[in-house]
């Protein structure tokens, strides 16, 4: 097997981590940004050294183990109502549970 070649190591500005904290929901420090540029130049790093690699003729796949899935049957089985599923429920609104927004902003109705 022939050695990988070595490629250019990645270099991340500060702001560039602030960036990525950014787009990942963190509030990062100074102190953590320094902390974690390093890691995430050597985690770039890797990731540009295994785009080199020729994979011709290497199967995809989504698993490294040969896994089968176990299916069960499905049957019809009587479920909750609306009114049962929402009784412990910490806030509804009618048929729905009422939850905080998740990407920000506040939420609408149609």
């Amino acid at each position: 097997m022939s050695a990988v070649p070595r490629t250019d190591s990645v270099n991340l500005s500060s702001l560039e981590v602030k960036k990525l904290g950014y787009l990942a929901r963190l509030e990062l420090t100074e102190q953590e940004v320094e902390e974690v540029r390093p890691q995430l130049a050597q985690i770039l790093d890797f990731i540009k050294t295994l785009s080199v690699l020729d994979t011709e003729g290497v199967e995809p796949m989504t698993t490294a183990l040969d896994v089968d899935n176990r299916w069960r049957v499905d049957e019809l089985a009587t479920s909750l109502s609306a009114e049962e599923a929402l009784r412990n429920a910490p806030a509804a609104d009618g048929e729905f549970f009422l939850v905080p927004a998740v990407l920000g902003g506040a939420s609408t109705k149609n």
